[in-house]
């Protein structure tokens, strides 16, 4: 379903993602994990079109994506969850959902999405501002959701949330997965929630990626090694 091969991107003059290849197929997913610095964040916002590549293919669906501004790879299928989940605080919870179906004809959010997240359903009239870290993290998800994409992207989603609201989405994710079919690329450091959620682990360091594993053949304490300060 996804594509990555030979991506470069960089900020400025300053290449950070050197030469990334990768594949994600429906109903698996991707954890890239590494240190702050080493590029998940650049290979993200290069994957959803926020930063432009030098070089490489981007593909959704067999459909060459990487020449695309964002809101257009939204349309091919590709949902972007950002670091620091960047919600709407001065919108209501359902409002901030609403901002996610710009793309599609039936601007009605799916029942779905209130059966996978009951809290948002609870606190649709509430501001997004007003809600917990973990609610917020619920809340762009469901808002990237509604797009109906084939491909979903979250950048370091367990940032700053609790351990115990990290193990709901690490649950949410992979019901979304089972559910939806989707293909899930995931941004992360925190190890326990890779490999809660991944089908594969790939590790970044210095912007290539330098290991690849499927979970059951993860040797923690290795991969740890690239995590560590």
């Amino acid at each position: 379903m996804l594509a990555i091969k030979d991506l470069n991107v960089a900020y400025g003059q300053s290449r950070v993602v050197r030469d990334v290849s990768f594949t994600c197929a429906p109903g698996e997913t991707v954890a890239v994990m590494g240190r702050n610095g080493m590029g998940k964040t650049t290979l993200m916002k290069g994957m959803i079109g926020i930063l432009k590549k030098e070089s490489g293919s981007i593909t959704v669906d067999g459909k060459e994506i990487s020449t695309l501004d964002s809101f257009k790879r939204v349309k091919a299928g590709i949902a972007y969850v950002p670091q620091g989940r960047q919600i709407f605080s001065s919108l209501t919870v359902e409002e901030n959902i609403k901002t996610g179906l710009e793309t599609v004809k039936d601007k009605r959010i799916p029942d779905y999405i209130y059966t996978m997240f009951p809290i948002l359903k609870d606190f649709r009239g509430r501001k997004g501002g007003n809600l917990s870290g973990g609610q917020q993290q619920q809340l762009a998800i469901a808002r990237a959701l509604v797009s109906n994409p084939k491909v979903l992207i979250l950048d370091e989603p367990t940032e700053g949330i609790q351990p115990s609201i990290i193990k709901e989405i690490a649950a949410t994710l992979n019901v979304i997965k089972k559910e939806r079919g989707l293909a899930i690329v995931v941004s992360e450091q925190v190890l326990s929630f890779a490999l809660e959620v991944a089908d594969r682990l790939l590790v970044i360091e210095g912007g290539k990626i330098v290991r690849e594993d499927k979970r059951a053949d993860v040797d923690a304490a290795q991969v740890a090694k690239f995590l560590s300060v």
